[in-house]
């Protein structure tokens, strides 16, 4: 029997080294029900940030998408001041699969399918989801997390957002 070559190509040996990230993120954020004389649902950003606290990417956007006889729904955008000014401004909306309509007060979902974080690179992060509210506060909560495996990270808001949960799985 002949012993054919070992041969590997330049792709072979970066697919062997390269860890398996093919892993789905999801971002769990509870939006309180406050009681107030004038409650107006949130306008909130989710987002991941480097380890230098500057934007990696905008993973979710809820904000009043219709106009209606106070303006555009984007002029308000900037109440979110820190993703605003992280990158918010930059982008345009609305934007596939990161835009969306404000949510009413309960238990909402992100998830970030693997593809759409196929060039995060291993290590750690941090998730910030920050909420303005017309009449009301404004608050961040940021959650450091890990990529490149299996796991879990929690954060807790004390007047804007609930509880924040992130979950990365394989």
């Amino acid at each position: 029997m002949r012993k054919l070559p070992l041969v590997l190509t330049t792709a072979a040996m970066t697919a062997a080294a390269a860890p398996a990230l093919a892993a789905d993120l999801s971002v769990t954020v509870d939006v309180p029900r406050l009681n107030t004389a004038s409650y107006h649902r949130p306008y909130v950003a989710v987002w991941i940030e480097n380890p230098d606290q500057s934007l990696n990417r905008s993973l979710a956007v809820w904000y009043q998408q219709t106009r209606n006889a106070e303006g555009d729904g984007k002029d308000w955008l900037k109440d979110m001041r820190t993703w605003w000014r992280k990158g918010g401004r930059a982008m345009q909306l609305p934007a596939d699969g990161v835009s969306g309509p404000t949510k009413a007060p309960g238990r909402h979902t992100v998830t970030v399918p693997a593809a759409r974080l196929r060039n995060l690179a291993a290590g750690n992060y941090v998730i910030a989801v920050e909420a303005a509210r017309e009449l009301g506060g404004r608050e961040i909560v940021r959650v450091p997390f890990r990529w490149g495996g299996p796991n879990t990270a929690n954060g807790s808001g004390s007047s804007e957002l609930g509880a924040v949960r992130v979950n990365v799985t394989r």
